[in-house]
This record gives structure tokens, sequence and C-alpha cells, in this order.
């Protein structure tokens, strides 16, 4: 365990490589589990701020669920989450070439919203467990990924690395810069 700031840090942050690979996953992180994606308080209220901006990217089931449900649900322990379409999807997906895409994602790169997306999201396959005093940062180890698994060691890509722009997202770039110097990473 690495401790930066308020926050433990998993070891495979370090140790671990990782790249994403959609062309075998197909963003199956978007449709497979048993809960959505989590979301922040703040990200509520920008989903509503923005969902008429988000909406254009979305399926129809996915509209149909939101205007239903709004743009959040809860998981099991009553956190906030993404919602699902029949349990399945995240309401915000969107296919294309048969890969998960994200709506919201999408709206952020043709300018329409000021976020990219629910910062879970960008951060995964790291999931943050919050407690009183401290984050703890851990990898979450799923059987989707395995594909990544194998990228990551072909291109020497550590998760660490690959997960930069959102960890500076989360925690800031003089945080990241720590956990680099911690871990004797660049």
């Amino acid at each position: 365990m690495i401790v930066v700031e308020n926050a433990l840090v998993s070891d495979e942050l370090a140790g671990l490589r990782f790249a994403c690979d959609l062309s075998f996953c197909h963003g199956a992180c978007c449709v497979e589990g048993d809960a959505g994606a989590p979301l922040e308080m703040e990200e509520i209220a920008l989903l509503e701020d923005y969902i008429d901006k988000v909406k254009p990217y979305m399926t129809e089931n996915g509209i149909r669920t939101i205007d239903e449900q709004g743009v959040f649900d809860y998981d099991t322990a009553g956190a906030f989450v993404t919602p699902l379409v029949h349990g399945n999807e995240c309401a915000f997906v969107y296919f294309e070439d048969q890969i998960a895409r994200c709506s919201i994602e999408k709206a952020f790169e043709e300018k329409k919203i000021p976020f990219r997306k629910p910062v879970s999201c960008h951060l995964y396959p790291v999931r943050i467990s919050r407690y009183k005093l401290y984050d703890a940062v851990n990898y979450h180890r799923w059987h989707i990924c395995e594909k990544a698994l194998v990228k990551g060691k072909n291109d020497g890509v550590y998760l660490c690395q690959f997960l930069k722009e959102a960890l500076i997202r989360k925690y800031g770039d003089r945080w990241y810069k720590e956990l680099c110097r911690s871990i004797g990473r660049k």
C-alpha cells in the first residue's frame, strides 16, 4: 500500500501493466455488472443540468430510462449510480461498431457539455472506496479486463500511467506527481 496525502493506493497501480483493449472487450464494463457506475453528488447536478445536451447521443431505451427514473439510481448499498437499461447497460451507453461508448463523453467531445463523464468511469478499472479519513484506491480485478493486462504488458504501460489523466482529474497534478515519485514512475 502506498500513502499519498489522504489516499491509500494499492501497489497494483505501480506494478500492474494495463491498457484497455476495446477491440476485445467492446466496452463490457459499461454493459455488464449488477449496478451502474458510481456517481458523485456534483456529477448528478451536472447531469441534471446538461441532460438535454446528452440525450441526442443516447439510445431510445437509455432516454426512456432517464425520463422514467432520472439521471441516477441507487446500488444495493444505497450509493448513487447511473441507471441501467433493463438491468443491463448503463443508460448513458450508445453503441458504435458493436462497442459500448459513453454518450456523456460524446457530448463532451462535441463541446456540448463541460465534463467528460463520471470520474468513476474515467478511473476504471480503479475503484475508490471512501472512508471518513481517507480514500482507498484499488484495482478492480474483473475477467473482462484480462486482455487489457496483456495489452498493457505488450505496450509497457503501467496502470498508473494509463490512468494519468483520470487520476489528475480526481486528485490533482500535485497528488499524481507525488504518487509517481513514491512508486518511482514518471
